[in-house]
């Protein structure tokens, strides 16, 4: 599906109904990460309408030359979240879009029933460790797969060459290099959201690192955290039935909040 969003045609896709759930997926990839990834987390959880966009600049949302900074694409994000959900919704970001995640919350909290940040991109990143192998050879799938997982096996490399890689020949490298020039979003002085949020982080990743993330357990008043050992930033291919417990227990911590 598409929808027109000021200059941007947001390319998205959605499954089932009732509450909707906003899943934004990390930089260099498309919904289709994303989707593999949380699809089974839902699965058997009835009353939730899942939608998945393509974030500015990867897969089939093309970024025009007038987005140029991270602000942009969260105004972009906040318009489709009004045009395609229009109240209140579930939040869930990865990486890139556990950022952006974080900001519409910030911005919009009575509309956000619940955050969830898994492998948060923050500024302020700290601590973050050298990339380690902790499961498989160390010899299969390219450069970008040997860079991502921790765990190399077979079956990880499977998951990156039929939900990751095929994403790569979509990016439009220089919408997202021009973004990247002011990847960092203006600060908000608002009040900390304050709704259910959980925090999922690995130990091993080498590319955001979990020191920043487990930070953000003292600035939300009701996150749950967890720092996930052998798991890097794809945790959710490495870790799945681990993360599905752990948003399992923060949508029930939804439900009684609502």
């Amino acid at each position: 599906m598409e929808i027109r969003v000021g200059q941007v045609v947001v390319h998205y896709v959605e499954h089932g109904t009732g509450r909707p759930v906003l899943v934004l997926h990390g930089a260099g990839v498309d919904h289709r990460e994303a989707e593999a990834c949380f699809e089974p987390v839902f699965d058997g959880v009835a009353g939730l309408r899942r939608i998945y966009p393509d974030l500015p600049g990867m897969g089939w949302t093309i970024a025009p030359e007038t987005l140029r900074s991270a602000d942009d694409v969260l105004d972009t994000l906040l318009n489709f979240t009004d045009e395609v959900i229009g109240g209140a919704h579930l939040l869930i970001g990865h990486s890139a879009g556990a950022y952006y995640a974080q900001a519409m919350a910030a911005r919009r909290p009575a509309q956000v029933a619940g955050l969830a940040l898994v492998c948060p991109l923050l500024p302020g990143l700290r601590d973050v460790p050298e990339h380690r192998v902790v499961a498989g050879s160390g010899e299969i799938g390219d450069d970008v797969f040997r860079s991502y997982f921790v765990i190399q096996t077979p079956e990880m490399l499977e998951r990156y060459e039929r939900y990751v890689a095929p994403a790569a020949a979509l990016v439009d490298q220089a919408a997202l290099g021009r973004i990247g020039e002011r990847w960092a979003l203006t600060p908000d002085h608002a009040p900390a959201y304050a709704g259910p949020t959980v925090v999922v982080a690995g130990r091993q990743d080498s590319t955001v690192g979990y020191a920043a993330a487990a930070d953000l357990v003292d600035e939300y008043p009701h996150a749950s955290l967890a720092v996930v050992d052998d798991a890097g930033h794809a945790l959710p291919h490495e870790q799945p039935e681990l993360l599905r417990t752990l948003l399992a227990e923060w949508l029930a911590r939804v439900e009684r909040s609502s």
